[in-house]
């Protein structure tokens, strides 16, 4: 793909409705679960690891981004990370995934979801994170082997939907037909910025960045592709005012060197996830 189109507006917002449930296995699905009910008191809980596999559908001013900070080992693997700099956040693991969905595509075409940034970003964003409510795509900009898809909630009263976060992705590997990857998060009035993206981590992680609400109550979750259930979580971190700093501490169990995603998201006020912000890591050796 060359070039930049840009589409945004009211237009554009919709629900992940049929072609959803079309391309969403129920195992996927019932990650949403997992956001019901209160949050308690600070408490860390560990989830159990698993092995990475291709999953199916589901800072302030400037933005901070990962193509802004990447981390480069030059102890990674060849096809650990996404144009040589990302981390690859999911549905892929590696470039080996990528290309293995390449393959089954071509031959029968297997799951062409993979070629749609929008359908992926709202994929990640429902499946993968479990943030159900957040089912509208409010703007798409795709310029080349990047796009950003804003994804965000119903507005209320009909009006325009608000942005839970702008997602940001890659063509993972080479092809006309290479799929979209996610890579983070492009964060504005709700950012996470510790660790950095791509930074060597152990548990417990130290997790924090910057917020701008009142009464707000922050949930971080670490997240690895293939792992149904969190690998690690704190819930709930009080914190407000203007561009105020936060920060939390999560225990996780996960397999050395695999990457991970820490997600810390904010609502309770409209939605009961309004704002969210993710990061790439991956576990010391």
């Amino acid at each position: 793909m060359t070039g930049g189109v840009t589409i945004s507006g009211a237009g554009l917002a919709r629900r992940a409705g049929p072609r959803w449930a079309a391309v969403v296995p129920a195992v996927v699905l019932a990650v949403s679960g997992l956001l019901t009910g209160a949050c308690g008191n600070g408490r860390d809980s560990v989830g159990a690891s698993a092995s990475p596999a291709p999953s199916a559908p589901g800072s302030l001013s400037p933005a901070v981004s990962p193509s802004l900070s990447p981390s480069v080992s030059p102890s990674l693997p060849a096809g650990s990370l996404v144009a040589g700099r990302y981390q690859p956040l999911w549905p892929f693991a590696d470039e080996k995934q990528a290309r293995d969905w390449q393959e089954s595509y071509r031959s029968g075409g297997h799951q062409p979801w993979h070629l749609d940034p929008e359908q992926t970003a709202l994929s990640f964003t429902q499946g993968f994170l479990g943030f159900e409510g957040v089912d509208q795509v409010v703007e798409r900009t795709v310029t080349g082997a990047h796009a950003r898809v804003s994804v965000g909630i119903r507005g209320e009263g009909g009006g325009r939907p608000g942005i839970a976060a702008v997602i940001h992705l890659v063509r993972f590997g080479t092809g006309t037909d290479a799929p979209w990857e996610v890579v983070g998060t492009d964060d504005t009035t709700f950012s996470l910025t510790t660790p950095r993206y791509g930074a060597v981590v152990s548990s417990p992680v130290k997790v924090g960045g910057r917020i701008t609400g009142v009464d707000e109550s922050i949930r971080v979750r670490v997240r690895g592709t293939g792992s149904a259930q969190p690998l690690g979580e704190r819930c709930c971190v009080s914190a407000g005012g203007d561009g105020a700093p936060w920060s939390a501490t999560v225990t996780f169990r996960a397999a050395p060197g695999r990457t991970l995603t820490i997600v810390a998201s904010t609502g309770g006020h409209v939605a009961e996830v309004e704002r969210f912000a993710v990061t790439g890591v991956r576990v010391a050796s």
